[in-house]
């Protein structure tokens, strides 16, 4: 599991558009997404590394992305 922050996913439309990008992300289980609290977090397969999520996420236009926690 990642958690991130993405400070700048700041609507329920932002966090569609990032739930979105994420869960096209082979090996991505389960994505959730809360504007409120910036959080991001997804529940993937070992081989998802939190690279390609970030880089999914920067796809979807979203630039400020912290690391909060990685748990496997």
């Amino acid at each position: 599991m990642y958690t991130f922050k993405v400070q700048d996913m700041t609507c329920g439309g932002c966090a569609s558009s990032v739930r979105k990008a994420v869960s096209q992300v082979s090996g991505v289980s389960s994505v959730t997404a809360d504007p409120q609290t910036k959080d991001v977090v997804v529940e993937a397969s070992p081989e998802v590394t939190r690279e390609a999520v970030v880089a999914a996420i920067q796809d979807a236009g979203y630039n400020e992305i912290t690391v909060v926690e990685t748990a496997r």
